[in-house]
């Protein structure tokens, strides 16, 4: 795709002054990153299915719309916080892309599926003349409170760049290629940290039952070579305490799994562990509550074993 969508010139506001943000989407990690936004004096118009999401939003000083679409009607940058491409172009499809002016520019964060992503950003550039970069992020609930979110930005140059500015208020925005690769790049991120989350949750109860204590082991390990972000984040702050509350669902790490596991099929590249980790991760999805958090795949581990051998 060209730096401009159908011949369009780029926006030619300023998205570093005060901007119209629409932001669709106001979940978990949807509402703290459309706090910042507000924060940095932005105009900030959000939608949620739930009331309850919108409620905390105009609580802090964002104005809710009754539709997506009414929330970009007048928006400089629209953003997507939603679970799936599946939503993501019912979303659009459902009066949101009839609204964006030419030159707009669509933000989709949520973790979408890279392939379709790409058809997505030709067939509205095509239609209504309209830019799409794709910028998942990593970094869980505390990340977006705190600014500090791993942006992986897909889009051409000149468009995500005319986003940065907003970006980065989010946290370290980084383009990794072009349209569909900050989804593929987010997949493949959260295929690497589920794996290693099941692995560690392996080790640390098998240590655990020869007698090791988990927060002794921990030490060790993250100042050895099988540290991960399982180690220093993951097992300390939500499986040690057993407070299994990170605010990001085994579902949702499932089916980025999936997606990744996908991409590799289509391209050709095998993935074994990649297919096995997905299945012991569907078995995990079917044995535990719906709403599970995804560190809750530790108590899986744990509920699967064998009595101790003597």
């Amino acid at each position: 795709m060209s730096d401009t969508a159908a011949g369009v010139d780029l926006p030619t506001h300023d998205l570093s002054s005060t901007a119209t943000v629409a932001f669709v989407g106001l979940g978990n990690m949807g509402a703290p990153m459309a706090g910042r936004l507000l924060e940095a004096g932005h105009r900030v118009i959000g939608f949620d299915l739930c009331e309850t999401a919108v409620q905390r939003f105009t609580e802090h000083g964002g104005v809710a719309a009754d539709t997506a679409a009414a929330a970009a009607s007048d928006a400089d940058v629209t953003i997507l916080m939603l679970p799936s491409s599946a939503v993501v172009e019912s979303v659009l499809d459902d009066g949101l892309a009839a609204v964006l002016r030419p030159g707009a520019v669509v933000v989709d964060m949520s973790s979408s599926e890279p392939m379709r992503t790409r058809a997505l950003a030709r067939r509205i550039a095509d239609e209504r003349g309209v830019d799409l970069v794709d910028a998942p992020v990593s970094g869980g609930v505390k990340g977006a409170v705190n600014g500090t979110l791993t942006i992986m930005v897909g889009g051409t140059p000149s468009v995500v760049s005319a986003a940065l500015p907003i970006l980065e208020l989010l946290g370290r925005p980084v383009r990794v290629g072009d349209i569909g690769a900050g989804h593929a790049l987010k997949a493949l991120n959260n295929l690497l940290s589920a794996t290693h989350l099941m692995v560690t949750s392996e080790a640390i109860l098998v240590g655990e039952r020869f007698g090791l204590d988990p927060e002794v082991m921990l030490t060790v390990i993250n100042g050895s070579s099988g540290r991960s972000g399982s180690t220093e984040n993951k097992w300390p702050n939500f499986i040690v305490p057993k407070t299994y509350d990170s605010g990001f669902a085994l579902n949702l790490m499932l089916k980025d799994m999936r997606i990744a596991t996908d991409l590799a099929r289509h391209l050709g590249q095998p993935s074994l562990l990649g297919e096995h980790a997905v299945s012991l991760w569907s078995q995990a999805s079917e044995t535990l509550d719906s709403g599970a958090d995804h560190t809750e795949i530790a108590r899986w581990v744990e509920q699967s074993a064998t009595p101790e051998i003597v």
